[in-house]
């Protein structure tokens, strides 16, 4: 017999004895919720509960089969749960089963994302779509769009005019496709990640027999991660629950953040609503962090108002108090992080348990340059490096070209992008390109040789660039032409008589080239690629001449190759997004870049609740954090580097809570009650300012006295 009472606190007791009927377990961040799912099914097992009669669902495979061992530990003994996995396993068995209900073969292949584009491909084709001739989203777009309708149980357009209304006036062609889509996934007997939960879904509700049979089998249901539920899941649930009603949903209100994947919070938040006779639990006990860094977290949760109302408690000693430091600039905030990440280092933290989190990929560039320069190794999470990702890679190849015609690689880069242009058509222009290049250092070498910055460019000034594209097909035509436009953009930008061409300003034209319109339809996550893409600038800004600054991007994206392929992960930092870092605890934590206009970031300050998610973002970095924690932020940001300040989230914490010593000086720009409004200083929005160009205007305006 296992002693629930020295395994467990009495929070999680609690729930593992009293567990039966409608169940809200609210576990917050490092209070063993895992612990207590698995005692909870040991529990059941123990009683004589069959196990075919328990269903677990989780949101990783790895996660059900973590569960699976830790019950099979508990018990010390093979039971194994016949039904735990994901929503989509789970799916996939019912829909194997029974498929034929709804028209389908039992033999049914799922599609994955490629072949899903793919047969978006021949759906747009169908629909006579013509991308050559106008703007359209991409298969990769319009499967986002369509995946989120469906898991959000919205309409096409409705999700137009959510999250896409620069593509509104295309609704009846998209919600064409979306149908034609619907129509060739089924004559194929294929269905993508989505149709398994809807199908599912659709055969509960048409199905009586299955319905009942299903309801009856599963006599106790328990769900982890219950915040990240999206609709279609938390009705299946429910409807599987319907007979015997023991349901228990387990989550945090305080870290649903993924509702850019539909998950809806208001699952967790209406439990109570759809169970009147629910039993809430709380799991308040933290094993994590120190009772300073969970003060903090308590502070700063404590002003969402949609929400059910936790006090997270420590078990371990007090330990420092959190850091908030400012910094002038994104440079300033990477040392001081690098810095500190050496010094931990020798207080004996060791660098895989240090983490540097924020809030959006494009925040991690400065950091990323810091850090190579001073050969301290990282992982990265949550996406790709900064210099290796496509469309920094696709900036950079047009710098390229424009510093040097003889660059093939960068050539074929950008030709290869544009519509009609294939490997073929690429290699004919390159060669042209090259031939001419030949020519034309041979009629002017003796000049070539004598001035190395008026050669830059001379050669595109001196020849009309678009004859290069005679003989094409007219389809390629349209995409040389759209190349013609992004560079006859960066042509006009004007050369510093001395320096030469700044990098910055070549960034910026082909930012607001058709490049730009690239961008928007071909990636659903557009936007940040363009931050990304507003950052490399600001990261140019530091170096006036174009080559040295191709050959030090050059040099971070092979140095950061190099260097990971000899190194272990126990051996490296990691830089994470917070969306990716849930779930996950380090030593040391740095959330940088907590500053006014990036977190939150400005588009939550127009959607509804989005300051309450982005709040819960927040909340979830801090509580990564085991005992050591720093909050940074620069006073000046952005690509156009604007004057900020402090995020409002750290506005909200009480400043006994945490050391700020040297953020500011004497000056705080935090508000607190207690303060006299008064004394209270303000940045007006006229000091706003472009302070990179402004010093290296005062630069050039110094060299030339």
């Amino acid at each position: 017999m296992i002693d629930y009472t020295k395994e467990l606190n009495e929070e999680q007791l609690a729930v593992v004895e009293r567990g039966d009927g409608p169940c809200l377990v609210l576990a917050g961040a490092g209070s063993g919720k895992t612990r207590t799912i698995c005692y909870r099914v040991a529990y059941l097992l123990e009683q004589g509960v069959d196990p075919a009669h328990i269903l677990l669902v989780t949101f990783t495979n790895k996660a059900a089969k973590e569960m699976q061992e830790r019950v099979a530990n508990i018990i010390g003994a093979e039971k194994r749960i016949l039904w735990s996995g994901t929503y989509h396993h789970i799916a996939f068995r019912m829909l194997k089963q029974y498929g034929s209900l709804l028209g389908y073969q039992n033999n049914f292949t799922i599609l994955d994302s490629e072949d899903s584009r793919d047969l978006l491909k021949i759906c747009m084709k169908v629909e006579g779509v013509d991308k050559k001739s106008r703007r359209f989203p991409s298969a990769k777009v319009l499967q986002g769009i369509i995946s989120y309708a469906k898991n959000a149980e919205l309409t096409v357009a409705e999700v137009l005019a959510m999250k896409h209304p620069n593509w509104e006036p295309l609704e009846g062609e998209i919600t064409t496709i979306a149908s034609e889509y619907q129509k060739r996934k089924f004559a194929a007997n294929a269905m993508d990640f989505d149709d398994l939960l809807s199908n599912l879904y659709l055969l509960l509700l048409k199905s009586a027999p299955v319905r009942e049979k299903l309801s009856k089998q599963f006599q106790y249901i328990l769900v982890d991660e219950y915040q990240d539920t999206n609709r279609v899941q938390a009705s299946i649930v429910d409807t599987l629950a319907s007979l015997h009603r023991n349901i228990l949903v387990v989550g945090d209100d305080a870290q649903s953040i993924y509702s850019f994947r539909a998950a809806d919070i208001e699952n967790i938040l209406g439990f109570e609503k759809k169970y009147h006779d629910a039993k809430i639990f709380k799991l308040e006990t933290n094993y994590r962090s120190t009772p300073n860094i969970l003060q903090v977290a308590n502070v700063v949760i404590a002003n969402n108002i949609s929400q059910y109302e936790k006090n997270l408690k420590s078990v371990l000693d007090i330990f420092a108090k959190p850091e908030v430091r400012a910094f002038a600039d994104r440079n300033e905030e990477a040392e001081f992080i690098a810095e500190r990440i050496l010094e931990l280092r020798e207080e004996g933290v060791p660098l895989s348990h240090i983490a540097v989190l924020f809030r959006a990929t494009h925040h991690s560039q400065a950091l990323e340059v810091e850090l190579t320069k001073r050969d301290i190794p990282y992982d990265y999470r949550g996406g790709v490096r900064f210099f290796e990702r496509s469309h920094i890679k696709d900036v950079l190849a047009y710098l390229r070209i424009f510093h040097n015609k003889d660059d093939a690689i960068a050539w074929s880069r950008v030709l290869n992008m544009q519509v009609g242009i294939g490997p073929s058509s690429a290699q004919k222009i390159i060669d042209r390109v090259q031939k001419q290049e030949r020519v034309y250092h041979a009629e002017n070498d003796s000049q070539y040789e004598e001035a190395e910055i008026a050669k830059v460019h001379t050669w595109f000034k001196n020849i009309e660039i678009s004859q290069f594209g005679a003989g094409l097909s007219a389809r390629a035509q349209v995409g040389w032409n759209d190349f013609l436009q992004i560079f006859e953009s960066m042509q006009k930008v004007k050369p510093n008589s001395e320096m030469g061409y700044h990098p910055a300003d070549l960034i910026e034209a082909v930012l607001d080239s058709k490049y730009n319109e690239y961008l928007e339809s071909e990636y659903e996550n557009y936007r940040e690629r363009i931050r990304d893409i507003e950052q490399l600038a600001l990261f140019a800004e530091r170096q006036s001449d174009l080559g040295k600054f191709l050959g030090e991007a050059s040099m971070q994206e092979s140095f950061q190759n190099a260097s990971n392929k000899e190194i272990h992960d126990d051996e490296k930092i990691v830089l994470s997004t917070i969306h990716q870092a849930k779930g996950l605890e380090w030593e040391a934590v740095f959330i940088m870049n907590v500053s006014q206009g990036e977190f939150p970031n400005e588009r939550s300050l127009q959607e509804r609740k989005g300051i309450e998610e982005e709040r819960r973002l927040f909340y979830v970095a801090i509580t990564r954090a085991k005992k050591y924690l720093h909050m940074t932020f620069p006073l000046v940001s952005g690509f156009r580097s604007v004057l900020g300040g402090p995020s409002m989230f750290l506005d909200e914490i009480n400043r006994d809570l945490i050391d700020e010593s040297g953020a500011f000086g004497e000056t705080t720009v935090f508000f607190d009650p207690s303060d006299d409004v008064d004394d209270v200083q303000y940045v007006p929005e006229d000091e706003l300012f472009d302070y990179e160009r402004r010093k290296r205007s005062f630069l050039k305006d110094i060299n030339e006295l």
